[in-house]
């Protein structure tokens, strides 16, 4: 399961690390108690929108970045949560026996041919 409380906390300690600065003078500068701003960081707490705006102003970020932040570890921790739960499939594709291609050098009436080498294995990213 996939709680976003920690996807937003994971996202303020980063932004906060990036800064160089320490939960101490972030919580001094939100106005929030060290402790309920660890909490807040490692996921164990909810943080509400008043406190998320109070740490937001501290770090100096809108909002907004961080919202779209957790948005998007939010789509890739789903993606691998449904990766990991259903069985891909792998998708089909036709396998191109050989390609002839005309004019290749602008000789009229020239023909080449362009085959796969024998035990090509065609490879398709999940």
């Amino acid at each position: 399961m996939i709680l976003l409380r920690r996807l937003l906390g994971d996202v303020l300690r980063r932004q906060r690390q990036r800064q160089g600065r320490t939960l101490r003078e972030v919580s001094s500068s939100a106005r929030v108690s060290l402790g309920y701003l660890s909490e807040v960081e490692r996921g164990q707490k909810e943080a509400s929108s008043e406190l998320l705006s109070a740490i937001c102003d501290a770090l100096d970020v809108r909002m907004s970045e961080v919202m779209r932040e957790v948005s998007d570890e939010l789509s890739l921790a789903e993606l691998a949560e449904s990766a990991a739960s259903e069985p891909v499939s792998a998708p089909m594709r036709p396998m191109i026996k050989s390609v002839s291609v005309t004019s290749v050098t602008g000789v009229p009436d020239e023909r080449v041919t362009i085959k796969p080498p024998a035990g090509a294995v065609d490879v398709v990213a999940a």
